[in-house]
C-alpha cells in the first residue's frame, strides 16, 4: 500500500466513503471510515465511561508523588471508569491489585500489545501493587482456527514477551486460562457464579453472539470477567474477598467489564475500575487497529532493524503532500500520519515531539525524515525487548505461572462471623440503594443508622462498591 492511498488530488488525506457511520468497536473487530481513526469521545458517550481529565491527572500525581506516564498525560489512556475510587483506597493506604491480559493468536507479540503492558509495568511500579496477567488461550481456541495444544503453546512464548517488559516475579502471577482452570477451584467457583447470574438475552445483547455460535463462545465472557475478583486468588490474597481491582486495558474489552460490573453486586464483589486506552493503529492508517494476522501492518517485538525500517519505509501511511512542493507550501496533517502518530506512543520526549509536530505540519520537515525518527526509536525499543526476551527462559517463565502468594501482606478476615457481617451490609446497602429517591426514604435512613453498628472495614468497602 502506498504512502497516497486515502489521499485527494492536493495530497490532503479524506475520510473514505461511510465516514459519517458509526465506528465499529467490539472485543473482535475495530474499525472505521474516518482517516483520523476511532471517534473517542462519541465512544466515550457510547460506552458510558468517563473522560480522564486534568483534574484526575493531577490527583494521581498528588497521591503518587510522581508525574503521569507520558501515555496518560497525552490521552492514549482518555477513559476510566471508578478510577477515583482506586484513588480514595490508595490515599488510605489500603490494598489493590492490577488486571491486566492478552489473547495469544501469534508466536510474537506486536508493538501494540506492549502498550498495555507498558503502561500496566508503570502503574505497578508507581502503586507497588501485585498484578495478575491473563493469557487467554482457551479463547483464541474457540474463535481461531487453532488446536489446544497450538494455543497453550503460543500463551507460554508470550509470557516471554510479557516477561520481557520488565516485571518483577515476586510481584506478579501470570497465568494460561487452560492451566489454571484445572487446578483452581477458585477460579472455576467464580466463573459459576458469575455464569448463574448472565442470561443468554443479556450476552447476546452485549457480545453480538447469533444462535450459530458455539457455548463456549457465549459462556467465555465470564472466564474473562473472572479475574476481576480478588476471590479468585486465594493464595495471593490471603482469602481476602474485598481487595478492589484496577483493570488497564483497550476500550474494545470494555464490554467484557461492563457485564462484569453489572454482576459484581450481586455476587457481594467489588466493581472493578478500568483505565481505557485507545487503539494503537496500522500501519496503513488508523481506519482500524495493528493486527497480528497482517504482517505487513504490524511491527513485531521479533522484527529486525531491517524490518522494521522497511515496513516504515514502505508502509507507514504519510499525511504529508504530495511532493515536496506541495508538502513545503500546505505542510503535513499529522492527525493522520502514522509515524507521528507512533511517536506519541513511543518517544517519551514531550519537548522533541512538540517540535516534530510544529516543523512536520508547517511542512519543514519532510515525511522521510519524520519516518527516520520512528524508525530509530522503534529499532532501539525493539532491539532492547529482544534482548530482554532472549534472556528468559522456560523455568523463568513456570515461575511466574506457579500459583503462590506474592511479596504482599494481605491480612485475612478476622474470623466467619465478620464474613457474615459484611454479607448482612451488602444485602441492607443493596435494599437502601433500591430505595434511594423513592418515598421510603424513612426506611433508608434507619438501614443507614443499622450499618453505624457494623464494622468499619464492611462499611466502608460496600459503601465503595455499590456507588454511594
Amino acid at each position: 500500500m502506498s504512502d497516497s492511498q486515502g489521499m485527494n488530488k492536493n495530497g490532503s488525506n479524506v475520510d473514505q466513503p461511510g465516514a459519517d457511520e458509526e465506528d465499529i468497536v467490539n472485543p473482535w473487530e475495530v474499525s472505521t471510515h474516518s482517516a483520523k481513526g476511532v471517534d473517542y469521545d462519541k465512544l466515550i458517550t457510547r460506552f458510558g465511561s468517563t473522560k480522564i481529565d486534568d483534574a484526575l491527572i493531577q490527583r494521581i500525581e498528588k497521591a503518587t508523588g510522581k508525574p503521569v506516564h507520558h501515555l496518560l498525560r497525552r490521552g492514549i489512556f482518555f477513559s476510566q471508569r471508578d478510577m477515583e475510587m482506586i484513588l480514595d483506597v490508595y490515599e488510605k493506604k489500603q490494598p489493590f491489585y492490577l488486571y491486566t491480559g492478552r489473547g495469544p493468536s501469534s508466536e510474537a507479540m506486536h508493538m501494540g500489545h506492549l502498550i498495555p503492558f507498558i503502561f500496566t509495568k508503570w502503574l505497578q511500579d508507581t502503586f507497588d501493587v501485585p498484578l495478575v496477567i491473563q493469557l487467554t488461550d482457551d479463547e483464541k481456541f474457540l474463535w481461531k482456527d487453532l488446536t489446544l495444544d497450538e494455543t497453550n503453546h503460543l500463551a507460554f512464548e508470550n509470557a516471554k514477551d510479557i516477561i520481557a517488559c520488565g516485571f518483577d516475579v515476586e510481584k506478579t502471577f501470570i497465568f494460561s486460562d487452560l492451566d489454571f482452570l484445572t487446578n483452581s477451584p477458585a477460579f472455576y467457583r467464580t466463573i459459576c457464579r458469575i455464569q448463574k447470574l448472565v442470561t443468554y438475552n443479556q450476552v447476546k445483547g452485549i457480545f453480538g453472539f447469533s444462535d450459530s455460535d458455539s457455548i463456549g463462545k457465549i459462556s467465555f465472557p465470564a472466564i474473562q470477567a473472572a479475574p476481576s475478583f480478588s476471590c479468585m486468588f486465594p493464595e495471593i490474597f490471603s482469602g481476602r474477598t474485598d481487595i478492589p481491582c484496577l483493570i488497564p486495558c483497550a476500550i474494545d474489552q470494555d464490554p467484557y467489564f461492563r457485564m462484569t460490573r453489572d454482576v459484581a453486586p450481586r455476587m457481594g464483589c467489588l466493581k472493578p475500575a478500568l483505565l481505557h486506552s485507545t487503539f494503537f493503529p496500522a500501519l496503513q492508517g488508523a481506519q482500524t487497529k495493528m493486527s497480528a494476522s497482517d504482517p505487513n501492518s504490524s511491527i513485531f517485538v521479533t522484527d529486525t532493524d531491517k524490518q522494521i525500517k522497511e515496513k516504515i519505509n514502505k508502509y507507514a501511511f504519510s499525511g504529508g503532500g504530495a511532493t515536496v512542493e506541495e508538502h513545503k507550501a500546505t505542510g503535513g496533517n499529522c492527525e493522520i500520519d502514522v509515524s507521528y502518530q507512533y511517536l506519541t506512543f513511543f518517544m517519551e520526549d514531550d519537548k522533541r515531539l512538540e517540535e516534530i509536530r510544529k516543523t512536520y505540519a508547517s511542512g519543514e520537515l519532510m515525511t522521510g525524515s519524520l519516518k527516520m525518527e520512528l524508525i530509530e526509536i522503534l529499532q532501539k525499543l525493539v532491539g532492547e525487548h529482544r534482548k530482554r526476551r532472549a534472556e528468559v527462559t522456560d523455568d523463568m517463565v513456570r515461575q511466574f505461572m506457579k500459583p503462590r502468594k506474592l511479596k504482599y501482606d494481605y491480612p485475612p478476615v478476622e474470623s466467619k462471623k465478620s464474613t457474615r457481617l459484611g454479607d448482612e451490609t451488602i444485602k441492607r446497602l443493596v435494599e437502601y440503594k433500591k430505595m434511594a429517591g423513592s418515598k421510603r426514604m424513612f426506611e433508608g435512613r434507619i438501614i443507614i443508622k443499622e450499618l453505624v453498628d457494623m464494622t468499619q472495614h464492611y462499611k466502608f468497602q460496600w459503601i465503595v462498591h455499590i456507588g454511594f
